[in-house]
């Protein structure tokens, strides 16, 4: 009951983690258990709270940066909740503890002129049907890149203009597609004659396209339209959200359409629409335009 395995096992079955999530939260556990292990405490789910302060001050020493540590010490609350609830422990070592506060990063989009140059990709080009329907569909719908290579026709609804996807945490929602995609989309089915159960974008095989090769793929595209930033699938889905948002006002709605579990994670998109604001105030009012050097 008070093994990491366990607790790992729980979250893979039981909460449907992704094996990227996984991975994460056992390289998290895994220092713990090694720092408790050099330093002679015991076993992990035997530690106490000065265990885990001594263990968090030891990794901030190491040179682990304060969002390293939040997600580390985030992956500890949950396992030792995880013995709580099962009664392997009297009370949570973790309960109280915070980690470093991180400066928070706002993500980078594109602006609406580079994210329509983006996805006007020629198609008369070698798979250009194919690039065009993935970059459509990646802006107008604001996937994440695993929904994507995962998408089989039969999630799409092109004559609603809706895709149906698997989230995280085995969570399904439904998104709408826009009339570019659509018509984008049914381009390069034509094009292909794939059957309701294919993938949308196929790979090698039976199987579908790899997240690597979309991101790599996506880079290439962009390079070629002559955008110059580094551009990778969520900075689609990034800007699609901030020009939902910037459009709409409606963060409830925005938090709907990516699948946030916590409207939280969306409020990012509200900074970024004020940074938009300011940018235009500081150009349009009288009062807020700086003297020019030397002035």
């Amino acid at each position: 009951m008070n093994g990491i395995d366990d607790f790992l096992d729980h979250l893979r079955v039981e909460r449907a983690m992704s094996a990227h999530t996984l991975d994460a939260y056992r390289r998290d556990l895994d220092a713990l258990a090694g720092w408790a292990q050099a330093h002679g405490a015991g076993e992990p789910a035997g530690l106490d709270s000065a265990h885990l302060r001594e263990f968090v001050a030891t990794e901030h020493r190491r040179g682990l940066s304060p969002k390293s540590l939040q997600r580390r010490l985030s992956a500890c609350r949950s396992y030792y909740a995880w013995l709580l609830k099962n009664g392997a422990i009297p009370a949570s070592p973790a309960a109280g503890l915070r980690a470093p506060k991180a400066p928070r990063r706002l993500p980078q989009v594109l602006d609406v002129d580079e994210a329509v140059r983006l996805v006007e990709v020629p198609t008369d080009a070698p798979l250009g049907l194919r690039d065009r329907a993935l970059l459509e569909l990646f802006y107008s719908s604001g996937l994440r890149l695993s929904e994507l290579c995962a998408l089989r026709w039969s999630d799409l609804q092109l004559d609603v203009g809706l895709v149906t996807v698997l989230g995280k945490g085995a969570k399904q929602r439904s998104v709408p597609v826009g009339s570019h995609a659509r018509r984008a989309l049914e381009e390069w089915r034509a094009s292909t004659g794939a059957g309701a159960d294919a993938f949308v974008f196929p790979g090698r095989g039976a199987g579908p396209i790899s997240q690597r090769a979309v991101q790599i793929r996506i880079r290439q595209l962009a390079a070629r339209q002559g955008l110059f930033k580094h551009v990778h699938p969520h900075m689609l889905r990034h800007s699609f959200a901030s020009h939902v948002l910037e459009s709409s006002g409606d963060l409830r709605g925005v938090q709907e359409l990516l699948g946030h579990a916590d409207i939280a994670t969306t409020q990012i998109y509200t900074h970024l629409d004020f940074q938009h604001l300011a940018k235009v105030y500081d150009a349009a009012h009288p009062r807020a335009k700086r003297k020019k050097a030397g002035a």
